[in-house]
């Protein structure tokens, strides 16, 4: 089962994979930067979807629901077919 405390990590990475400060970000996402900073580290022991959703999108992110036992998506499945299709 995926936790807070794992979405706050992955919501650290995908920040730092696309090389953003918490500034940066947070103005991309139109947030406070102590929001960015209370999120990556769980401070308030909640987050707010709305503004998980925003940060994401400022580092480049969609927010996906997977099937728990499964790695991609319907979406990642026709994707990878169309790939090949136009590889024939």
């Amino acid at each position: 089962m995926t936790t807070l405390a794992d979405i706050a990590d992955m919501l650290k990475e995908a920040r730092r994979e696309a090389g953003l400060t918490q500034s940066t970000l947070a103005k991309r996402a139109g947030v406070a930067r102590t929001t960015v900073a209370r999120m990556e580290t769980l401070a308030k022991g909640d987050m707010s979807v709305s503004a998980l959703l925003r940060l994401l999108e400022g580092a480049g992110y969609d927010l996906k629901m997977v099937k728990r036992g499964h790695m991609r998506t319907l979406e990642d499945i026709l994707a990878e077919q169309r790939a090949e299709e136009d590889l024939s």
